[in-house]
């Protein structure tokens, strides 16, 4: 297996635009510390970044992108929406909300904008889904796609989608919750899988195996964790406001998990 040489290195959605493989996520990253922490990761590499209407620091991100010295165009920016609005138009206006704050240029854009839950019901699925549709269509997203979303989920989208499937699922992702079908459904389907919390919310950093791994590799734990996710082809989106977790973070190209290593991350699924 060829090691994965850079942050930016990429994976191909559905519709042939490509997604940086290591995202950096902001949720729960306050909004004054948040443009700091969106610099200090582009400062370290890392060319993807997630973030959502719901986290509240949309306006954050946008202003670290304006003020890095990277090109917009090299930096691969993601939100999402948890709520439809009242009507089509609604939905569709608060979603343009999003981009604008990201990229307030006049032809801005996002390159990914998921729906965020399937939580809303059938009809406030349709109702988000069409309005990234019609976002897409318009170039103000490049690719569109789904977070937490199961099979049936998917499966029901053909019914009102135009754009099917969604290029993107992103959902909780770490060796002790696998989700194997919704995993292999996705694969099957060329959906590109995003992992959220691949660091386990740092709950499993003194397990025997995990541990054992690290020091094989002299690294940390939530290193061999993120590997783990780029091994299995899987978009890892850690998050940190600390600068030097943040470099950490994305310092995991200078060692490779053999199969017995995953083998025994593999064996740890507990759904």
């Amino acid at each position: 297996m060829a090691k994965k040489q850079s942050p930016a290195d990429t994976l191909k959605l559905p519709n042939a635009h490509q997604i940086p493989q290591l995202g950096f996520g902001v949720y729960q990253s306050p909004p004054d510390r948040c443009m700091q922490s969106c610099l200090a990761a582009l400062e370290c590499g890392y060319r993807h970044i997630d973030t959502a209407q719901y986290y509240g620091n949309e306006a954050e991100v946008g202003q670290a992108v304006q003020q890095s010295s990277i090109p917009r165009e090299h930096i691969f920016l993601t939100t999402k929406i948890l709520s439809p609005g009242g009507s089509a138009d609604a939905t569709y206006d608060w979603c343009l909300e999003s981009v604008r704050r990201l990229d307030p240029r006049a032809d801005g854009y996002v390159d990914l904008f998921l729906v965020h839950s399937p939580s809303v019901g059938r009809r406030g699925r349709a109702l988000m889904w069409r309005a990234l549709e019609r976002l897409l269509e318009e170039g103000r997203a490049r690719s569109i796609g789904v977070s937490n979303f199961g099979v049936g989920h998917i499966e029901e989208m053909r019914d009102f989608a135009v754009v099917w499937p969604p290029h993107v699922n992103q959902i909780e992702l770490h060796p002790w919750l696998q989700q194997k079908e919704i995993v292999q459904y996705c694969e099957e389907h060329g959906i590109v899988v995003e992992a959220y919390c691949p660091l386990v919310r740092n709950t499993k950093a003194n397990d025997e195996t995990l541990v054992s791994i690290a020091r094989n590799h002299d690294v940390s734990p939530n290193q061999v964790l993120i590997r783990y996710c780029l091994q299995r082809n899987w978009v890892p989106l850690p998050k940190s406001d600390n600068p030097d977790r943040i470099r950490a973070n994305a310092d995991v190209f200078g060692f490779e998990l053999d199969e017995d290593q995953m083998r025994m991350l593999n064996s740890l699924d507990q759904g």
